[in-house]
């Protein structure tokens, strides 16, 4: 499946019905496709009990209602689009995955059906967003939509990437953003001399990064935001003040082979709004 528009997961669940109506408002809003996907694992129950084809046919119909509910959501919140809709047979993650290749965006709930009572993220969100090709937005919790955009920032190689994105971001939602960045003291604060003095670098540092963007985009109004917290904290923090908050898949500190580092990975378990992980848009 080959697409240059938004993909949204679902498998009609309370998230996942808030993740169809965001990619349906932002695929509307961006001029772009939407491809609603439910995957229904048969394999899983074929290999464990013996079925026939109607309990096949039975399991197609009952994705079908999934899909056909989703779709029917998409047209209250965005009328006049009509969604694109794949009922797959298999395990959810590969499934999406797949239908990711090629994607501006992947929009996914951050729980589904399975997983334990109390956990706050769920394992196919987690290796979705972890493996995805493409952007993810993962939606959790959702804030007032007057609230800014957030972004948070290091001086690693990603950086632009998640500056290019959230001031294109807040530029389409005519909103503000507030870009953070977190500098944890490498000593205590007791053992520490001249805290300002390094502030005052860390922020100069900042502003150099952000003036090609602020160039770009005079109208976006910026708000920084220096905090001694760590990077989880201050972001988690922050996340319950906007509508959105923008990282990127991994900073400092990378373990190789990860697709997504421990900032961003807290920060999908703990987000008070949804979360935009930015990686590069495929061509």
């Amino acid at each position: 499946m080959r697409t240059t528009g938004i993909v949204v997961g679902t498998d009609g669940t309370t998230t996942s019905d808030a993740a169809v109506e965001w990619a349906a408002r932002e695929a509307h809003r961006r001029g772009l496709t939407l491809r609603v996907v439910h995957a229904f694992d048969w394999d899983w129950r074929e290999s464990r009990f013996p079925v026939g084809e109607h309990h096949l046919d039975a399991a197609r119909r009952q994705a079908e209602d999934v899909v056909a509910a989703a779709v029917d959501r998409v047209r209250r919140v965005a009328p006049g689009l009509t969604p694109q809709t794949f009922t797959l047979i298999g395990p959810a993650v590969p499934r999406l995955l797949e239908s990711a290749r090629g994607a501006q965006l992947l929009v996914l709930g951050r729980r589904g059906r399975g997983g334990f009572t109390g956990m706050l993220l769920g394992s196919t969100a987690q290796r979705v967003a972890t493996h995805a090709p493409c952007p993810v937005i993962v939606i959790g919790e959702q804030p007032a939509p007057d609230a800014p955009i957030a972004a948070g920032v290091d001086d690693s190689p990603s950086a632009d990437l998640v500056l290019e994105t959230v001031f294109g971001t807040a530029a389409d939602q005519n909103c503000p953003i507030t870009v953070i960045r977190a500098c944890p003291p490498a000593l205590p604060a007791w053992l520490t001399t001249d805290p300002p003095a390094r502030d005052d670098g860390e922020l100069d540092r900042l502003e150099e990064q952000l003036a090609p963007w602020r160039a770009k985009f005079p109208d976006v109004p910026v708000q920084v935001a220096l905090t001694h917290d760590t990077p989880p904290a201050a972001l988690i923090a922050a996340s319950h003040r906007a509508r959105l908050i923008v990282v990127g898949s991994h900073g400092h500190g990378r373990v190789s082979g990860s697709l997504v580092g421990s900032t961003s990975l807290q920060l999908l378990h703990h987000a008070a709004c949804p979360v935009h992980i930015a990686r590069t848009t495929p061509e």
